[in-house]
This record gives structure tokens, sequence and C-alpha cells, in this order.
């Protein structure tokens, strides 16, 4: 006889340094409604400061709820090797993956386990807000980058995104690479990829620098997934902007066409290639 999965979902949240945000990241998954029982790990990779500490603080608050919370630490910082350590003891059909400054609404979670529950292989996401940012360059761009079809009409999953067991057989390890949602994504159909209506909360990178230097790393490792996994390319079908589309959002908001088209000339131009957190 089949043993049923002890619980209905398991969500894998790797933490470089992230004391700052860990403690509210986990009382948003805490808060979440339903499943009745959740598994969430959170793999500290590389830490240098309390994140791990302050993670194993909230384990009273889950097992008050009959959750488990599990902390796992890792000395280097690898968030591809603390996707494979979270993976490795998650045991849930339905996985979800969350950056640990992300903040999810009340909803989310449970939306996904729900619709992931089918046995077809599907990848979701929630509706993906951009937090309010502090600089004014950031601002600018993020006005621009919610309107690009890819994030306002798409499942980009950035900071968050959910697979059921169908789903995540299609890949064992994750390998190493830069861009592990883009990998995650291309795994799935545009048919097999869906919105749920519940939404989070996703920070952008803060100034100028660290925009070029984030986007431009989002392109090298979007370029090697290409490379490396030709055959998910017929997956990657992001829609242009077309020239009127361009037009129309430069005259309606000048100043954000001009940072964002800035962004992407300077990200096209090359220079440092260097991780940023913007932080």
């Amino acid at each position: 006889m089949l043993q049923r999965p002890p619980f209905a979902l398991a969500v894998v949240i790797p933490a470089h340094d992230e004391a700052p945000w860990i403690r509210s990241c986990l009382a948003a998954v805490l808060a979440s409604a339903g499943p009745a029982c959740a598994q969430v790990i959170v793999v500290a990779n590389g830490c240098r400061d309390a994140t791990a500490a302050l993670a194993r603080g909230c384990a009273g608050d889950f097992a008050a709820r009959g959750w488990r919370l599990d902390v796992i630490e890792l000395t280097e910082g690898s968030k591809i090797k603390a996707l494979n350590a979270g993976d490795a003891i998650a045991q849930a059909p339905v996985r979800a993956y969350l950056d640990a400054d992300v903040e999810v609404d009340t909803e989310v979670l449970g939306q996904l386990a729900e619709h992931l529950s089918a046995p077809a292989p599907a990848y979701a996401s929630g509706r993906l807000e951009i937090t309010r940012p502090r600089t004014a360059v950031s601002r600018a761009y993020a006005r621009i980058y919610r309107q690009v079809p890819f994030v306002a009409q798409g499942v980009p999953g950035c900071g968050l995104f959910a697979v059921n067991a169908a789903g995540r057989a299609r890949w064992g390890d994750w390998p190493d690479i830069i861009s592990d949602d883009t990998f995650a994504r291309l795994q799935f159909t545009a048919a097999e990829r869906h919105a749920v209506p519940g939404r989070y909360r996703w920070p952008l990178v803060e100034g100028w620098r660290a925009l070029v230097r984030v986007r431009r790393r989002q392109n090298i490792g979007v370029t090697e997934i290409h490379h490396a996994f030709p055959a998910l390319v017929a997956n990657d079908e992001k829609p242009r902007v077309s020239s009127a589309r361009k037009l129309r959002m430069a005259l309606a908001d000048p100043a954000g066409f001009a940072v964002y088209a800035g962004v992407a000339l300077a990200t096209r131009l090359g220079g440092d290639s260097g991780w940023s957190r913007g932080r």
C-alpha cells in the first residue's frame, strides 16, 4: 500500500546573510491560509550573520500550528547547493521555492498547493508585486518593469515558484547554474505554467549600479541555460515589446523609460559582471 506523504507542501528557502528579513519571511509563511500540514526548510548557506539562529527561533510557532520547520546550515554560500540540500529532505509532493527576502500574502501558498495537486506536470507562481523601492532610480525602473509583458502577463516566478511531483521529476539535482528560476520555468511549456491569484511581494535591488549588475547577471544566466540545455529553448517564449508599445510607455513615463532603457543599454555594454544584492 502506498503511503501518503507526511506534508502537502514543502517550502524551500535558501538564505545567505538574511538576518534582517528571515523572520518576516517566515512570519508571512506561517500566516498562510492552508495547507493543513506543511514543511518549511530554511537552508542557511555561507552565512556570517544570525540567519540560522533567527530561523530556529521561529520553530515553536511552527510547531504550535502543526507545521514543521527545518533549518540546515551549509558552510559554503551557494544557492544551488542550498536548493539541493532542501530538496534532499523535502517530504511533500508539491515544492515551493521561496527567496528569503520575499513576503507572501496569506492565500498564495495554499493556492499553489491546491492548484498543483493534479497529477499532470505543472509549474505555478503567484501574482508578483514589486515593493516600493527606496531610491528614485529603482522606482523609475520598476514603473516600466511592471509593464513588460513577461512580468505583467506571464508567470515569471521571480522570488517564488512551485512545482508538483511530476514536474519536479523532470530534472534531478539542480545544476551548477546562475539562474535557477529560469532553469525551472523552462522545464515547462507555457500551457503548463499557471498563475494563482494570491500575491507576493518581491524587492527590486536599489540604485543604478545594482540594477545594471543584477540585470547583466540575469542575462548571463539565461544565455548559460540556452547553451547548456538547448532542449529547453523551445519553452522560452517571452513576448516581445512592440515598437508602438515602447513609444507609448516612453510618452507616458519619459523618466521611467529613460532609466529602464539606460539600464538595458549599460547591461549590453559589458563591464563588471559581479553579483550585487543592492542592499
